[in-house]
């Protein structure tokens, strides 16, 4: 198997250092240029802020990469044609030496199985909009349920179904956890009339959370669902208004799969005058920041 792991991502590991690993199918294929280089490349200074290292999990001409450069991730920024990575594309790219993003499905699996335990993004994939007709379920979510990872989101992405998502979510034994906030973040806004049972409200609260998942033998994420800054976010209501203007547009084009998101976000962008671009970067960033304390505190944990 083509696979490279970063020489400081090597050490880090052997030495127990606190770890985050960050998806780039957002570099791919969730911010346009240039802003999707400048967003990585912010998430991994939040970390190494936090005092963790970044660990950027991507895909270059077939090799598997645990440890990006920034010089390869210019490269796959600026590629044209480059996939969406998923975990069942994963083999295919491999073998056909093809480049792309990887999405929090192959991130979290790639980033368990060698060592990883605390991963960021932005939002995870859910239950799609009319998924009743479609079936149209991420794989983010039957992934999260087999991988024991912390994983730092802002809920799942707007354009989802909220509440079948979070449904889903219970059925598949993952943990969720609001970070100071009793309510399920809407991507870009910072509550959502969904509640949630449970909130935590420090980085060593949920690395304890972490550990005694590890020690109760439990399979699944815990999912830490960390709100937008209010600062930047698009206010629940104003952000419904959008999404059902965009959802319109999209339908009428009959758009499936890997396609929809994407294209929403695009369209979405492009309806709030650049608002949601300036959510999804501060939320991107802040969310980096809190899994590197998170990463540490859970490295401080177990060192104990």
């Amino acid at each position: 198997m083509n696979i490279k792991i970063n020489e400081k991502i090597i050490f880090a590991l052997r030495e127990q250092k606190p770890l985050v690993a960050l998806e780039t199918a957002v570099l791919t294929h969730g911010l346009p240029k240039p802003l999707n280089l400048e967003t990585v490349l912010a998430m991994e200074e939040a970390v190494a802020s936090a005092g963790a290292i970044p660990c950027t999990i991507g895909v270059l001409q077939g090799e598997i990469i645990l440890g990006l450069s920034q010089t390869q991730l210019q490269d796959l920024a600026q590629r044209e044609n480059v996939f969406k990575i998923g975990l069942r594309e994963l083999p295919v790219i491999v073998v056909k030496k093809l480049s792309g993003g990887t999405t929090v499905a192959a991130t979290a699996y790639l980033a368990h199985r060698y060592g990883l335990r605390v991963l960021a993004t932005g939002g995870i994939g859910g239950v799609h909009r009319g998924a009743t007709q479609t079936f149209d379920i991420s794989a983010d979510l039957t992934v999260l349920a087999r991988t024991p990872l912390t994983v730092v989101a802002s809920g799942a992405k707007a354009i989802m179904d909220l509440g079948l998502t979070l449904e889903y979510l219970e059925t598949m034994g993952t943990t969720v956890v609001g970070y100071k906030t009793k309510t399920f973040p809407a991507f870009y806004a910072s509550s959502s009339p969904y509640k949630l049972p449970l909130s935590l409200n420090s980085p060593q609260e949920i690395a304890a959370t972490a550990l005694a998942r590890d020690e109760l033998g439990l399979s699944a994420a815990v999912l830490i669902c960390n709100p937008v800054p209010e600062a930047a976010q698009i206010p629940y209501e104003d952000l419904m208004e959008l999404l059902a203007a965009v959802e319109q547009e999209v339908q009428a084009e009959h758009i499936r799969g890997q396609d929809v998101t994407p294209l929403f976000l695009k369209r979405l962008a492009e309806k709030s005058g650049g608002r949601s671009l300036e959510a999804n970067r501060a939320l991107l960033i802040e969310n980096a920041r809190l899994a590197g304390k998170i990463a540490l505190a859970v490295a401080q944990g177990k060192n104990s």
